[in-house]
């Protein structure tokens, strides 16, 4: 990992161009589990050429805004989890089922028929790509095995379990690609892990562990709330944390700023790194340097700085994009000015 104190990065996610993909009716929905081509302005001969143009345009904006842990900023997704997905064996992508949403809804998902395999890599180019454009850290994101089996009609296994099982088996061989790709962190958005906590103390950590088996590369879990543009209502606590002091993973993603999370629980995670959520995406104002430094040091009484990453609460793909980059820089900002107390 970096040496910086106090390093930045972003959850995953960065805005979209207009040009990219339709974003008022991707904001006017959940994020879709099954493709949706729909949202696309592209034509699809020229949609793998547009996606790196505007994976560019997010890489070189973090790197204005002097972050220092780069994504791709998922660009070439229609959601975080739906790309890979969808690219597995075993799923019926003609005939979609249905699961409820963390709100509740009922939502298209992919339909489980047969034994979840991972034909290829699927996220492997976005590596190099992001690898071959910038000379800082780099970061990609999976989807985790728990979540894909939550947005899952399972019609072939015994249970849930065992499907989120075979679902870890390909993370796991996604990210052993990934790593030999060029990446430097790889990211497991399991953010069902706080919905669904019942079933998550039944195999959830199982099941990222089973991702992780084996992997020796620097990797990150992130759960949250849910994204604020689409989950107003913010628990002012996590349903499930403690639970992952068991999980293999190196770093976790917690959200602080929209919940005004009682930092005190970070306690419970003794030793993994915490990627600390100091940036507000539901509140559309750009918070002010000494707005995230006074985030960061809520934290700080409960985590040593050197397990500290900052970020934002959950990824920036619903801000208009001057929003995302003006709370890029708060936060770089905000994190130098606390980096420069803890060096006096």
């Amino acid at each position: 990992m970096t040496q910086t104190l106090l390093p930045t990065s972003l959850v995953g996610s960065y805005p979209q161009p207009d040009w990219l993909i339709d974003r008022q009716r991707l904001a006017g929905r959940f994020p879709p589990r099954v493709r949706a081509k729909e949202l696309w302005r592209v034509a699809p001969e020229y949609l793998d050429q547009a996606q790196d143009d505007a994976t560019l345009l997010a890489i070189r904006a973090q790197e204005a805004a002097g972050i220092d842990i780069i994504t791709d900023g998922e660009m070439r997704r229609e959601s975080y989890s739906n790309r890979f997905a969808t690219a597995l064996d075993g799923v019926d992508l003609d005939n979609p089922g249905t699961a409820l949403d963390r709100s509740g809804h009922p939502n298209p998902v992919p339909r489980v028929v047969g034994r979840i395999r991972r034909r290829h890599a699927v996220e492997d180019r976005d590596v190099r790509f992001l690898r071959a454009n910038t000379d800082r850290m780099i970061k990609i994101t999976v989807p985790g095995p728990f979540t894909m089996a939550q947005q899952a009609q399972n019609d072939f296994y015994k249970d849930e379990a065992e499907m989120a099982m075979d679902y870890a088996a390909a993370v796991n061989e996604e990210i052993r690609d990934l790593f030999a790709a060029g990446a430097d962190v790889v990211q497991i958005d399991e953010p069902y892990l706080q919905a669904r906590p019942e079933k998550a103390r039944q195999y959830g950590v199982e099941a990222v562990n089973r991702a992780l088996e084996g992997i020796t590369g620097t990797t990150a879990l992130h759960i949250c709330f849910g994204y604020a543009a689409i989950i107003h209502e913010r628990p002012n606590g996590y349903s499930f944390l403690p639970e992952l002091c068991r999980c293999k993973v190196r770093q976790i993603s917690i959200e602080t700023a929209q919940s005004n999370l009682d930092t005190a629980v970070l306690k419970d995670l003794p030793d993994q790194t915490i990627i600390l959520g100091v940036i507000d995406l539901l509140d559309q104002k750009v918070e002010t340097a000494e707005t995230v430094a006074a985030r960061i040091r809520k934290a700080l009484p409960h985590v040593d700085p050197t397990r500290v990453i900052v970020a934002p609460d959950c990824g920036m793909k619903y801000l208009p994009r001057e929003v995302a980059d003006g709370k890029m820089r708060a936060m770089v900002e905000g994190a130098a000015i606390v980096r420069r107390e803890l060096t006096r």
